[in-house]
């Protein structure tokens, strides 16, 4: 049985190695913007006021998406669940240059809004709220959770522009701090 379970689980690991590569292949990397020009490029000078506008809401808090926290260097460096998103030196290689690029729709973030669904973009009443009205009864201030991250309440957040996207490319290449 322990034979099954580790052909099983090489078996496994190899599909998503697989499917990793591909993703990562089928993605034109010549459409990403430059980096920035900008010299001495820092998180908390010129990286984290985009991410607060853009990433934050969903990307914070106890219970951040993925595991991944964007409000604080260390949180980015350490990257989600299945590792770094941040490769120090190297933004090509960076799948959080990918994500907020918008370059491979599966990865895009902040994500496209889906009609018909709670959260933010979800159409009129998404998530039992009204346009224009109060949120739900027992919501607290900023939805579900309270809090900066604003739950699902609110405009949706704004993808970075191609300028902030070569701001955040100049950042990793130099060297992520």
């Amino acid at each position: 049985m322990t034979v099954t379970r580790t052909t099983a689980t090489i078996a496994l690991l190899g599909v998503l190695i697989t499917s990793a590569s591909s993703t990562r292949a089928e993605v034109d990397l010549s459409k990403l913007p430059p980096p920035a020009d900008r010299k001495g490029v820092t998180y908390e000078k010129d990286i984290h006021p985009l991410f607060e506008a853009s990433c934050i809401r969903c990307h914070s808090g106890d219970k951040p998406k993925a595991g991944l926290r964007l409000d604080s260097l260390e949180g980015v460096l350490k990257g989600t669940k299945e590792g770094k998103v941040v490769i120090a030196g190297k933004s090509k290689e960076s799948s959080l240059v990918i994500a907020v690029s918008h370059l491979d729709a599966e990865m895009a973030m902040p994500p496209k809004p889906k009609p018909g669904r709670g959260g933010p973009g979800g159409g009129p009443g998404a998530g039992g709220q009204q346009p224009g009205g109060p949120p739900p009864a027992g919501a607290a201030p900023g939805g579900p959770g309270g809090g900066p991250r604003g739950g699902g309440f609110g405009p949706p957040p704004k993808p970075l522009t191609a300028e902030q996207v070569g701001l955040v490319r100049a950042w990793i290449d130099q060297g992520a701090k």
